[in-house]
């Protein structure tokens, strides 16, 4: 295996990759395939296969796949999109790429998660989308907010950005449900293309709105490959494609994501059985049974003078996330979220990635028990 950086429990997260990543860029770079390529097609093709659909639509990132959704959903400025507070920002950024307003909701206090009575509660006449965030790659079971909005011309848009290859009810995450579903596969996601994401469509017209968007509104006359002089610009586009370089690394990634999926799953377990005897701390469920972990987070009290503690002690722990309605770039949006406000308070990510040892978990844990002695406990 080619030698690479390897992270230990002095970092929060980092991308594992299996050796084959640098071959495979260098006959991409050889080709001479340095942009969208049969390379990244190929990637398409893969991806959608693993899930077990008909289609995938390859973009630059996960913000440019919950971008173009917005827009190949037509979600028009001034419109409201539900969204939880408790995400990283480019889920809210998004929004606001199309104009459209933030209207945040709290979470299940259990799973960081919304559920359908979070949702439906918040849906008004402005409503035009909902993104659900499948937060640490918890699948999130929407059945009945789908039924409930079918014909009222809302839609579902899931940021599966932590998600791939969690499943719901056996299927994987983007097969499993009627939204439309948006990955990321940045440095440290579960997959990685060193940067780039995925759109999951729900009908063909979708998928050539999509492939339409990313590539600057242009449809050209035949194929990619067409010997041809002339393409038409049919509307409004922006340049999302991703290149061949990066689509190598996520095939060379997918060729291991059974080892990826059984590795992230036993670390979580791992720091579950170590984290049982510690009181005062909460560890929040992702199902493992079902998820592919994303991140390994506890609730604790005390939660910012245990960070710094374990911070001293060499330790990267994190924070995913601080809230958004807090956050001074959208307060204009700003609401009470109890549930969230209060997760935002104690959430703490554990270094979580596949460098991870049982050794390393066995010295995070005993440092957050110091930790946690030291600012007095629960």
């Amino acid at each position: 295996m080619t030698s690479f950086p390897r992270p230990d429990a002095r970092r929060n997260a980092g991308p594992y990759l299996y050796g084959q990543e640098a071959a495979a860029v260098a006959r991409v770079l050889a080709a001479g395939q340095y942009g969208h390529t049969d390379v990244t097609e190929e990637f398409e093709r893969r991806i959608a296969a693993f899930i077990g659909v008909s289609d995938a639509v390859a973009v630059s990132s996960g913000t440019a796949a919950l971008h173009t959704a917005l827009l190949a959903a037509d979600v028009r400025p001034g419109r409201e999109v539900i969204v939880p507070s408790m995400t990283f920002c480019a889920t809210v950024q998004a929004i606001l790429a199309v104009g459209a307003v933030p209207r945040f909701v709290d979470i299940d206090p259990a799973t960081l998660c919304v559920d359908d009575r979070i949702v439906m509660e918040a849906v008004t006449s402005r409503t035009a989308a909902v993104i659900p965030v499948l937060f640490g790659g918890r699948p999130v079971d929407l059945t009945a907010v789908h039924r409930e909005l079918t014909g009222r011309d809302i839609a579902v848009i899931e940021d599966a950005a932590h998600a791939f290859g969690s499943r719901l009810a056996g299927r994987r995450v983007g097969a499993a449900g009627a939204a439309v579903t948006c990955f990321s596969f940045g440095p440290i996601k579960n997959l990685t293309c060193g940067q780039g994401g995925m759109l999951i469509p729900r009908t063909p017209d979708d998928a050539g709105t999509a492939r339409r968007l990313r590539l600057l509104g242009v449809v050209q006359a035949q194929s990619r490959r067409a010997n041809t002089t002339t393409y038409s610009v049919n509307g409004f586009g922006l340049r999302y494609q991703l290149s061949g370089i990066n689509a190598a690394i996520g095939l060379a990634q997918l060729d291991h994501f059974d080892t990826t999926e059984r590795t992230r799953r036993r670390l979580w377990h791992t720091y579950r059985d170590a984290l049982a005897p510690l009181d005062g701390v909460t560890l929040v469920d992702v199902d493992p049974d079902q998820s592919v972990p994303h991140l390994c987070q506890v609730r604790v009290p005390h939660r910012d003078r245990v960070f710094a503690d374990l911070r001293a002690q060499s330790i990267g722990v994190g924070v995913h996330y601080p809230p958004n309605h807090l956050q001074p770039a959208f307060e204009d949006w700003r609401r009470p979220l109890p549930a969230t406000e209060q997760a935002g308070q104690e959430i703490l990510s554990l270094p979580f990635h596949q460098h991870l040892t049982g050794a390393d978990i066995d010295h995070v844990v005993t440092a957050l028990g110091r930790a946690l002695k030291a600012t007095g406990g629960p």
